[in-house]
Parts: structure tokens; sequence; C-alpha cells
């Protein structure tokens, strides 16, 4: 059997294959509502063989979207959509998950289409973006509003409620997100945390953050449901979050019950350095592998079947999440299996133009 294709037990859930549907934000919704586009979206890759879906994030209030149409969890009324969304996943032996977030000061923008600017309070649509700090992700835009511990509090209970939502609405696994300089990746890097309490300063200030919500969120989700979660393991700028942090991070994770860390970069600041090629991140899903002992994801332009049975082979990471590839071709799980000669069942559906 190819290592692509060999099952993987997280706890009580089986995932079929490694190839998993990284989230892909869509700004496809109207009040945090999931829609029929979400449903084909997520839906055709798992027709398409994917081992595991999931969501783009899921904003946990309406504070924390990125955008105004971003898909949200913040609300009992928005579990029926997702719950419709789930279902037909696992209809097709897929798993469904979901990733839980919040934008931080890198809220309140537009759609990438319409520009990706930031969104005045002043204007009907934008809202008060907060941070650990009065800090802007760009230089010349209005502060955002540090958070006070009462806030703070706010942000943990929103995350255990959207946790609690997600169980409801049949996801098997959550993903918090704690990359690309949303609110967690904010409080975790110096760059980004100038604080001067318990949430700020030294590295174990700055993790507190994370650690609380995920002790929250254990509370309502089943203990054997894997927990993931996603953090930038560089912010590639000087004296920012870097490997050495990751890998000290996710030891501390692995303790708390985590049970692998989706290692993506980045994101954090707009003056980054990033070289971007293929496989450009997959040095840091290695290293957290065998410098935490625990499992990993890897992302980043990886792009064909060849390239992800490698990285299993090599045991450089242990699952395979790809976003651009699947956009491209909602069924390249079929096709890395009839590349790699592994036989994997198709839908009857569409057994007569199947790989022969």
């Amino acid at each position: 059997m190819t290592k692509l294709f060999e099952p993987l037990k997280i706890k009580s859930i089986i995932l079929k294959n490694r190839l998993v549907v990284s989230p892909m934000c869509q700004y496809s919704s109207e009040d945090g509502y999931s829609s029929d586009w979400h449903l084909v979206n997520l839906g055709s890759r798992a027709v398409g063989g994917a081992g595991l879906i999931f969501t783009e994030a899921a904003a946990i209030s309406p504070e924390g979207r990125i955008t105004p149409q971003d898909l949200g969890i913040w609300k009992d009324d928005q579990i029926k959509g997702l719950k419709r969304i789930t279902s037909f996943i696992q209809q097709q032996n897929a798993i469904p998950g979901i990733q839980l977030g919040h934008a931080g000061r890198k809220a309140s923008h537009t759609e990438p289409w319409n520009g990706g600017s930031l969104i005045e309070i002043e204007d009907l649509l934008g809202w008060n973006r907060v941070a650990p700090s009065e800090l802007s992700y760009k230089e010349g835009t209005t502060l955002p509003i540090a958070l006070d511990i009462r806030g703070i509090k706010k942000v943990i209970t929103d995350f255990k409620k959207a946790a609690k939502r997600s169980l409801t609405a049949g996801f098997k696994v959550i993903e918090i997100h704690a990359a690309h300089g949303y609110l967690i990746h904010q409080f975790l890097s110096p760059l980004s945390n100038q604080r001067k309490d318990e949430y700020g300063g030294n590295f174990v200030n700055r993790i507190r953050l994370l650690q609380e919500v995920t002790k929250a969120i254990k509370e309502v989700w089943p203990k054997d449901y894997p927990l993931f979660v996603r953090i930038s393991a560089s912010d590639w700028a000087d004296g920012g979050w870097d490997l050495e942090q990751s890998i000290a991070l996710s030891k501390i994770l692995k303790t708390m019950d985590i049970d692998l860390i989706d290692c993506s970069s980045g994101g954090l600041v707009d003056y980054q350095k990033i070289e971007i090629k293929p496989l450009y991140q997959l040095h840091f899903a290695e290293a957290v592998k065998k410098g935490a002992n625990i499992l990993t994801g890897a992302v980043g332009l990886i792009t064909t079947s060849e390239e992800a049975e490698t990285i299993l082979k090599n045991q450089q990471a242990d699952l395979i999440f790809m976003a651009r590839e699947f956009i491209r071709d909602p069924y390249f799980s079929l096709r890395a299996a009839h590349e790699l000669k592994h036989e994997v069942k198709w839908p009857l559906q569409y057994e007569r133009g199947k790989f022969r």
C-alpha cells in the first residue's frame, strides 16, 4: 500500500487516507451563514476522495471575521447549514473538520477581489478591530483596540461556544487557527504583542491565550475526537516568532492532548521576507514532528502525488494539507491514487469515467 492512501487513526477517528483539504477562505457568506456554495465546494472534494475536509476559518464572533462575507459559527442558527455539509461529507466516507478562528487586527477588510483593504469603523460595514496591543498590520492604518482582560475572557468563551456548536453541527475534527497573523498568532509573536501583563512579554505569557483557548475547547469537545492547531512556524521577520519557539510550543500542546500541529508560516507582518517555492514550508513540519514528537501536517505548494508520497515515506509529516491543488482539481485524490497505482473506490455515479 502507498503511504498516501494508508489510513490514519487519530483517537477514535479513522482517516481513509493522508490527504487533507486545507482551510480556504471563500468570502461567500451572508451574516456568517453557509450556503449552497459551501456545500458544493466542500462536497465536491469529498466526492473527489480526500480523507479529511476542512471548512474555511469559521469566525467565533462577528468581530472575529476577516471580511463581512466570512463563514461564522457564533450563533446557533448557523448550525443547520453546516450540518447539511457535514452529513454530505460523511456520506462520501470522508471526515468533516472545522477551523475556528478570530482575525484580530486583520479583521474588517474587504474581500481580496475587492482590494482586501481595511473597512473603517465609519463605514456601515466596518467594525472595531481588537488585538493584543495597539499595533496595526500596516503602518498608517487605524490602530486596533488592545484587548483588556475582560475582552480576552470573551475570546476564550467564544472559542468554547463555537466548539460546542461545531460538535452539534457534526464536525469530527477541530483545528484552532493560531497562524497567518490572526488573533492567537498576534499574541504568540513579540512583533505584535507588546503587553506588560500575564499575556505578554516572555514566551510563557505569550502562549497563555492559546493554552487557555485549548483548555476551554477541551471542556466541550469529546476526548476521543481529534484537536489540531495550525501555527505559523516562522514570521519570516527578524525578532519574530520562529521555529525554535514553535517546537517548544508544540511540546507543551502535546501535553495538553493536542493531536497534530498543522505547520504553515507567515502572515503576521507586511514586511515578511519569504522565498516561495515548492515545498518551502516542509522543513517546519519535519522539525516540529521530530523535535516535539507529535503528528504534523505539511502544507505549502505541494502539488503532485509523488511529492506527497515522498514526504510521508521520508517521515517528514503525517498528513498532507493541500489548498491550491484542490482548487485546480477537486478530484486530485482519485488522480493521485491512479498515478500511484493504488486502487480506490470511486463513487458509483462516476465509475464509467474512472482512470483505467
